[in-house]
């Protein structure tokens, strides 16, 4: 999508000088959009941190910056500077905010839950692929995430798509019958045993878009409860300071 919006905008720019007679600033931002390219779907408009901006969210998760004219257009990151923090990537912590919503908006049930039996103190959602060497490394220290009252969420993400090995296991264990029975089929796919086929309505490939959707392009991937995504393997301890315990 970025590449259809930066190849329509400089189609804009041949004809920017052009006012249209639309009511308002958001209307402005829409019709011009369209003009450029049908495709390009709006999906909110608000005020921007930087004055006489709007910030256009699309509805492909994508957030672009335009004037009030929907004149200019702004696609990239935004920072601010602070004295406090320095350079603050706005739009990421917009981003985080998307991811932290589509996350949120998934239930545990849909996902493969290991956690700790005592307090919960933080809680990462993990896209995993069963076949990837990081992801069978990062499993390998999800009982001493636990131990740290770490509580992990795995959501799949068989990275070649639907119809192969990957995702046939990756089904086999979300259709394991109870939350006990997939951890343990997520463990013994993990360490490279095979699994019972089993079948269901599963969430794989709807997980698979998810991580998509949020920015995920590889796994391990983790998604913290405020929204940032870290992508690769962390070892434990780490993992652990970086979620602030």
């Amino acid at each position: 999508m970025k590449k259809l919006l930066v190849a329509a905008l400089c189609v804009m720019a041949g004809f920017s000088g052009v006012v249209s007679a639309a009511d308002n600033a958001e209307e402005l931002i829409k019709q011009n959009l369209h003009k450029v390219d049908p495709r390009i779907k709006v999906k909110s408009i608000s005020p921007a941190p930087l004055a006489g901006m709007s910030e256009v969210e699309l509805n492909s998760g994508e957030v672009i910056y335009a004037d009030s004219k929907g004149e200019y257009f702004l696609i990239g990151q935004l920072y601010r500077y602070t004295t406090q923090a320095g350079f603050v990537n706005l739009s990421e912590e917009k981003a985080k905010e998307q991811r932290k919503a589509k996350l949120d908006a998934v239930s545990e049930k849909e996902m493969v839950v290991f956690a700790p039996e005592g307090e919960v103190k933080a809680t990462v959602n993990i896209f995993t692929d069963v076949d990837c060497p990081y992801c069978r490394k990062l499993h390998d220290e999800v009982p001493k995430l636990n131990e740290m009252g770490i509580q992990v969420n795995y959501l799949a993400f068989p990275r070649n798509g639907q119809g192969t090995k990957t995702y046939n296991t990756m089904v086999s264990i979300w259709c394991a019958k109870g939350a006990e029975a997939k951890r343990e089929a997520m463990t013994e796919a993990k360490q490279g045993m095979n699994l019972d086929k089993a079948d269901c309505n599963s969430p794989v490939m709807s997980q698979l878009a998810l991580g998509q959707a949020v920015g995920v392009t590889g796994t391990p991937a983790m998604v913290f409860e405020d929204g940032s995504l870290v992508p690769g393997y962390v070892p434990a301890a780490r993992l652990s300071k970086m979620l602030g315990l």
